[in-house]
């Protein structure tokens, strides 16, 4: 979703591809390559590995925006570096590109009451509250990938990593 809404803001449509929906464009003087992989995330590795193959795209100006259970609903976090945190989607990325060393977005989406399977609640939808947050959280993300592109991770993790109380 996050994606989807920064294609939008930036204004980069995005083509259907064999393995993905995605597209080129400019975000101030960056050139952006925005992909959303028609794979589960879980799977997602060998897809990315090979785009930034194909792209000429090194690691070091990937970023991946991915959610995270371990942090509170609407919780952002940029990190350039890290394990999986038990996220098979990042554990695909990590094997395939054989490095830790990428850039992330997470966002928070919270843990899943008690005896909820953790997949089930993933794919589950938002709760009426949580969706009428999402606008506001959208808008925030995108802010946070557009601080991370243009004005460096240092400063984007500066304004973004912040807890949910100080925000």
């Amino acid at each position: 979703m996050v994606v989807l809404q920064a294609a939008v803001r930036w204004r980069i449509p995005l083509h259907h591809s064999r393995l993905a929906h995605q597209g080129t464009g400019h975000l101030a003087s960056h050139p952006l390559l925005v992909a959303l992989p028609h794979s589960w995330m879980n799977q997602s590795g060998v897809f990315v590995r090979d785009l930034l193959s194909e792209s000429a795209i090194g690691v070091e100006n990937l970023v991946v925006v991915h959610d995270d259970l371990d942090l509170d609903f609407g919780t952002l976090r940029i990190r350039l570096k890290g394990g999986a945190g038990g996220h098979n989607g990042i554990h695909s990325l990590i094997f395939s590109l054989e490095t830790e060393q990428f850039c992330r977005l997470k966002v928070g989406i919270g843990r899943p009451p008690a005896g909820q399977d953790p997949a089930e609640y993933v794919l589950s939808p938002f709760s009426v509250e949580e969706s009428h947050q999402m606008g506001s959280l959208l808008a925030r993300a995108v802010e946070a990938l557009e601080s991370l592109i243009v004005e460096g991770a240092p400063k984007a993790m500066n304004r973004f990593n912040i807890r949910q109380a100080e925000a």
